[in-house]
């Protein structure tokens, strides 16, 4: 009987916890086990601005959002989908709703009524929970061992899901102290890289002191070989940060880890052509001073009218054509990632080479991985979260395969 059996989930985000919903439903005894002092500590932060869960564009274009690991996460995503996410989660008694651009939101905007009601639905299912154990690896006899506090402590399961995320966000606890841990068992591992994260830019002083905090509205934000996206951005101390970055940071970090640095540009008038800027910089400036006429005919002023003295030369600055190209595509050189600490999540991570269709490590039957700690990445907009739950899902179900088969 399925039932005598003991699976072990290690991490209490979404994707493990999605893990345990499908073994508890088949009646398994399923433990999960996490170094925090509760559940869902991540998910519960990211869902502080408002809690985006998914996407409702179509899903032809939603799959595309993961980019190269597309063909590898295909399958699970279309066997839940976002419109299948959003029947999951009104199942838990949460409505959803579709806003303007598309994202997905629980009605209340709230992580925290989501996490409870799926939390009281898997301790109805006899789900055990097991906080503060930081998971050490396996002893000698195949164990599982973890530290609590009352020490170290060791477990025997039957299958193994390890969900325990990045390394991103480390004080909520994807910390990837499980790289080393699995690298001893000879798994495929891709280094960690920062995902949906800040870039560091060589700003001056002046610019820096003046105007680190301030946002750039609509604007474009072009890099090679990528459609150009609008959004907003925000002048940090280091760089920039924001919604618009974070979409290309993939192709941006790469472009980095290529040549060192990577050229952006911006369009700080999308809703203008070149030509008719070249015209209004041309139109008399009377008393006006420069940095009045930017503002009277172009709208260009704060931190905007910065950024441009910031990058342009005097020669540009005085040569109404230069100057229109400029305020059209605007470079900026981008030196460096900011710390994988700071990311919203993470690249890399266990090989999807290492794993078979069922997400089960080819080098250790019974032990299977899901989620963030998956050599993937995608954009914020709920696409992570959609990932992260349908890898849990696969894993859960790779298990209760497994476990029928042998």
């Amino acid at each position: 009987m399925l039932k005598n059996y003991q699976i072990a989930i290690i991490g209490a985000g979404p994707a493990g916890l999605m893990a345990a919903e499908v073994l508890s439903q088949h009646g398994l005894e399923v433990a999960v086990y996490d170094a925090m002092p509760s559940a869902g500590r991540k998910f519960l932060m990211a869902g502080k601005g408002g809690m985006n869960i998914t996407h409702a564009e179509p899903f032809e274009r939603f799959l595309s959002r993961y980019g190269t690991r597309r063909s590898e996460l295909e399958a699970m995503i279309t066997a839940f989908s976002p419109h299948t996410l959003r029947d999951w989660v009104q199942g838990l008694g949460i409505e959803t709703f579709v806003g303007s651009s598309g994202r997905v939101f629980p009605a209340e905007m709230k992580a925290a009524p989501l996490l409870r009601a799926w939390l009281h639905r898997l301790r109805s299912n006899g789900v055990s929970f097991h906080m503060r154990h930081r998971w050490l690896g396996w002893t000698d006899a195949g164990l599982l061992a973890f530290e609590n506090q009352q020490g170290q402590c060791n477990i025997k399961a039957d299958a193994v899901i390890l969900a325990l995320g990045g390394g991103s966000w480390p004080q909520l606890g994807s910390n990837a102290a499980w790289l080393p841990i699995l690298g001893q068992q000879g798994v495929a591992l891709s280094p960690l890289q920062p995902a949906n994260c800040g870039f560091e830019v060589a700003w001056s002083e002046f610019f820096r002191s003046r105007f680190a905090g301030q946002p750039l509205k609509a604007v474009v934000l072009n890099v090679d070989h990528q459609a150009p996206q609008q959004g907003e951005l925000m002048v940090t101390e280091h760089g920039l940060e924001g919604g618009l970055i974070y979409a290309l940071s993939a192709p941006i970090r790469e472009q980095i880890n290529a040549n060192g640095w990577a050229k952006i540009h911006l369009d700080l008038l999308p809703d203008r052509s070149e030509s008719s800027i070249v015209e209004r910089l041309n139109a008399p400036r009377g008393k006006n001073s420069f940095s009045n006429h930017l503002r009277k005919r172009l709208g260009i002023d704060g931190v905007k009218a910065a950024l441009l003295h910031e990058t342009a030369s005097s020669e540009m600055l005085n040569n109404p054509q230069q100057l229109a190209h400029h305020l059209k595509a605007l470079p900026i050189t981008l030196n460096a990632t900011r710390p994988l600490a700071e990311a919203i999540s993470t690249a890399g991570g266990v090989s999807f080479s290492a794993v078979d269709q069922n997400l089960m490590l080819q080098t250790m039957p019974s032990v299977f991985c899901a989620g963030e700690m998956l050599d993937w990445e995608a954009p914020t907009g709920g696409y992570l979260l959609t990932a992260c739950l349908a890898s849990g899902r696969a894993a859960g179900l790779g298990a209760l395969a497994w476990l029928q088969a042998n």
